[in-house]
């Protein structure tokens, strides 16, 4: 059974998502691949992982670095838990790019390099919007590339964190 909850947010409303062990869905209504994560049963229950990302949300959007994530389900391959481990340890605004990860779980795995454009690809599959900061990823040159939520989005959160300025010239950090 999944189970639901919904979030109003300054991008507008989330919907949370759970299968009573930890958050396994949030996303920002309208953000690309969501309904994909839909089970057919769903069930509107408030349950303690949705308070408490209600909460960590409410500190995140005051403009400060919530101390504990909520718990989390991920669900995932091996290579896109291994990319989102990766997004939960960039700081609180800073930014990384799709290459700087790729040469990070390269090192990991002991090869000698990793797709980027793969990286991508499980950066945009990231089921916990915001909580698991996808958004934080940007391109080689510092673009805002790619966010399920939409470019405004992203800029919004980035500039939030104080992790862009006006330019979208990004505070880059490595992994």
């Amino acid at each position: 059974m999944q189970y639901i909850s919904y979030y109003q947010c300054p991008l507008g409303k989330m919907l949370l998502t759970s299968q009573g062990t930890g958050l396994t869905g949030a996303w920002i209504d309208g953000a690309k691949y969501s309904a994909g994560y839909l089970e057919r049963q769903q069930e509107q229950l408030e349950l303690p992982e949705f308070a408490q990302a209600k909460e960590w949300l409410n500190i995140y959007f005051s403009g400060k670095m919530p101390k504990a994530a909520p718990p989390l389900d991920l669900k995932g391959s091996a290579f896109q838990l291994a990319v989102w481990e990766i997004l939960q340890m960039i700081p609180y605004g800073r930014t990384v790019t799709y290459g700087e990860i790729a040469s990070e779980i390269a090192k990991k795995r002991g090869i000698s390099r990793m797709s980027a454009q793969a990286v991508g690809g499980a950066v945009g599959r990231n089921k916990i919007s915001i909580i698991v900061p996808c958004h934080r990823v940007i391109g080689a040159d510092g673009s805002l590339t790619g966010y399920a939520g939409g470019l405004d989005k992203k800029r919004f959160l980035l500039a939030l964190e104080g992790a862009i300025d006006t330019e979208d010239k990004s505070k880059k950090q490595e992994v």
